[in-house]
C-alpha cells in the first residue's frame, strides 16, 4: 500500500539533488539468463544484470560475473555461453536462476525450462527465450567484486513466431523485461524511435493532412 501510494505521489515542482556514496545507479538494465555447460554435466543458468553490448562489428557484449558464482568456472573453462533474453513468461524463472546455485538444483527442470541447440556452441540456449546469443570469451577483465567476460556473438537464434509474413522480427512484441533497482519490469509504451528528433517531416503529406 505504502508502495503504491509512493507511485502515485505528485513530485514537487521544485528539483533538488542529493549526493550519494559511489555505486550502481545505471538503470534500467537487461536482466538476461546466461546458459553454460561444462562435457558430460547438466546446463546451467545464471542470471546476470550487468550485462551488454560493446560493439557492432564484429558483434561483441559483455557479461559480469562474481568469481565465488557456480557458473563463473563454468564460462571461464569452455570458454562459451549462451544469453537468453527474458520476456515476461520467463521473469520468475530468470529471478530463480539469479538466486539458486546450480550447485545445488537443476535449474532447467525446476523451471520445467527446455534445452535448445545451437549452431555455433555446445553450450545450449533456453527454448522459451525469444532470443538465444551464442557466445566465445575473448577476454576476461578482473575488475573487482565481478570479472568482466568480453565475448564474440556468433550467431543469434530467434523464436520464428515474432517473424511477419516478409521475415521481419517484431523483438518489441515478445515482452521483453527490464531490471531497475530490484525490480523487474515489462517493457511498455512506445514513446520514440532511433533518430526521430531530427528526422525530416514530409511537407507535402502534412499540407495533404492540414486541408482535410
Amino acid at each position: 500500500m505504502k508502495k503504491q501510494q509512493m507511485n502515485e505521489k505528485k513530485l514537487p515542482l521544485r528539483r533538488e539533488k542529493v549526493d550519494w556514496k559511489p555505486g550502481n545507479m545505471l538503470y534500467p538494465v537487461p536482466a538476461v539468463m546466461v546458459s553454460c555447460k561444462r562435457e558430460g554435466e547438466k546446463p546451467n543458468i545464471i542470471t546476470v544484470a550487468w550485462a551488454g553490448t560493446i560493439c557492432s562489428t564484429p558483434a561483441m557484449l559483455s557479461i559480469s560475473v562474481r568469481k565465488e558464482r557456480h557458473s563463473y568456472d563454468i564460462i571461464k573453462e569452455t570458454g562459451e555461453f549462451a544469453v537468453n533474453l527474458v520476456s515476461k513468461e520467463l521473469v520468475r524463472a530468470a529471478d530463480y536462476c539469479g538466486v539458486k546455485s546450480g550447485k545445488d538444483v537443476d535449474k532447467f527442470a525446476d523451471m520445467k525450462l527446455t534445452p535448445c541447440t545451437l549452431k555455433h556452441i555446445k553450450v545450449p540456449g533456453i527454448e522459451e527465450s525469444p532470443v538465444c546469443l551464442s557466445c566465445r570469451v575473448v577476454d576476461i577483465r578482473h575488475l573487482g567484486s565481478h570479472d568482466m567476460f568480453l565475448a564474440e556473438i556468433l550467431g543469434v537464434t530467434v523464436d520464428s513466431r515474432y517473424m511477419d509474413e516478409k521475415n521481419k522480427f517484431h523483438l518489441n512484441q515478445a515482452g521483453l523485461v527490464a531490471y531497475s533497482h530490484g525490480e523487474y519490469f515489462e517493457l511498455g509504451k512506445k514513446i520514440g524511435s532511433f533518430g526521430y528528433s531530427v528526422r525530416k517531416t514530409d511537407k507535402k503529406s502534412t499540407g495533404r493532412r492540414k486541408k482535410r
